[in-house]
């Protein structure tokens, strides 16, 4: 599943992995059901609701989307904690090498276990990685029902405010 990235990025939203269904369409969280796009539109992130085969218009607002693992599942809960290790490696690379302001999690136990913060909330992280700001955010799957479609939209409203209030 290629990166939707670029250098300088206000925001680089990073999923836990890719769905079987996004690897297959090649969008990113493009499976029905995901809440991702949704909550883009409901925080105002984005004027109008865009599809996943949209994608590339979240560039030009200065949005980016990656991914912790690179392998795509069926579920995220299948992921080994090595794989989750090694991708926070990996991410923590590509996030020094485009250089985000900031870089929003979406899924508080791979943030938990890929950087070893088995405490960590939800929310803005103390800790910086590889230079941006740290945001962790629910998991938008439908498989997430932890979380209602107006708490996403809260919480997603939170980020981008914060981001919008700071310095660049």
């Amino acid at each position: 599943m290629p990166d939707l990235i670029a250098p300088g990025l206000r925001i680089l939203f990073c999923g836990i992995n890719p769905s079987v269904y996004s690897a297959v369409v090649g969008y990113h969280f493009a499976r029905p059901g995901n809440r991702f796009w949704p909550a883009l539109q409901a925080s105002g992130f984005t004027e109008r609701l865009l599809a996943p085969s949209e994608q590339e218009e979240l560039l030009t607002l200065g949005y980016g989307i990656t991914n912790v693992v690179e392998r795509a599942t069926v579920s995220a809960d299948v992921l080994t904690a090595e794989e989750l290790a090694e991708g926070g490696r990996r991410l923590e690379a590509k996030v020094r090498r485009y250089q985000p302001r900031c870089l929003a999690v979406l899924g508080i136990g791979a943030w938990r276990t890929a950087f070893g913060h088995p405490q960590a909330s939800l929310g803005p992280q103390p800790r910086t990685l590889g230079g941006a700001r740290v945001w962790v955010l629910p998991n938008p799957s439908g498989l997430n029902a932890h979380y209602r479609p107006k708490d996403l939209a809260r919480l997603f409203r939170e980020l981008r405010l914060a981001v919008e209030t700071s310095a660049p």
